[in-house]
């Protein structure tokens, strides 16, 4: 027997679990249906038709959110000289190079975006195994090896948002917060879709968006009527 919480009852009320919901509806139930006394964020979930077993389908990218997400991003940067003061100019909350690996070799991860300048990396190899399972190893792919230390910093103040297909082919990511409003969570949300469906690889047959799901951080995931993308 599935335990079901008072809460999630409330929830769960008046709520067609099978109805597919236009982006605007579904923000609107999940503000309506949101009990809790602190600012949740939304997700989104998408469902890919990709293999992920295949390397050439293994979708990775960053996309800039025209609102960003609401969250603090903790930015480290490794780089040294003025490439440092840059960094520190740009914001960045930690910056270093020996210092840092030995702080991470310590175990002390206190941020959420790592960046480096190119020359940089071979230091960061000591790390790498540390980094790489967390998702917080630079790449160049991703913007976060370069020379440009000023410009990714401020993107990731910005709310850049970091996106990766699980085993299963589905993306995770937050979209901001209830807080944020029905337009600009839209925005947000239809530029993070646009972003994926643009990241198709070439080598993926059939349906490639296969469902999409919005959710707030303890609320109810609404299905997304995917005709409305269009």
């Amino acid at each position: 027997m599935v335990f079901v919480s008072k809460k999630m009852k409330k929830m769960n009320e008046g709520l067609d679990k099978e109805k597919f919901y236009s982006i605007v509806e579904a923000l609107n139930v999940l503000k309506e249906k949101s009990s809790v006394k602190f600012d949740e964020g939304v997700d989104i979930a998408m469902n890919l038709g990709i293999d992920t077993k295949q390397s050439d389908q293994n979708i990775r990218g960053m996309v800039s959110l025209p609102h960003g997400t609401g969250k603090k991003c903790v930015v480290a940067v490794f780089a040294k000289g003025p490439k440092a003061t840059e960094a520190k100019e740009a914001g960045a909350d930690i910056v270093g190079d020996d210092d840092l690996v030995a702080n991470i070799l310590k175990g002390q991860i206190n941020f959420d975006r790592c960046i480096a300048t190119p020359d940089m990396m071979a230091m960061l190899g000591k790390v790498a195994k540390i980094l790489g399972p967390k998702g917080l190893m630079p790449n160049p792919k991703l913007g976060t090896v370069t020379m440009d230390v000023k410009g990714a910093v401020e993107k990731a103040k910005a709310g850049q948002v970091e996106y990766r297909a699980e085993k299963a082919g589905v993306v995770h990511a937050g979209v901001g917060k209830l807080s944020f409003g029905v337009e600009k969570l839209s925005e947000n949300i239809k530029t993070f879709i646009d972003a994926i469906q643009k990241a198709k690889p070439a080598t993926s047959k059939g349906t490639y968006i296969k469902k999409i799901t919005l959710s707030t951080t303890q609320g109810v995931g609404l299905k997304i009527d995917l005709s409305d993308l269009r």
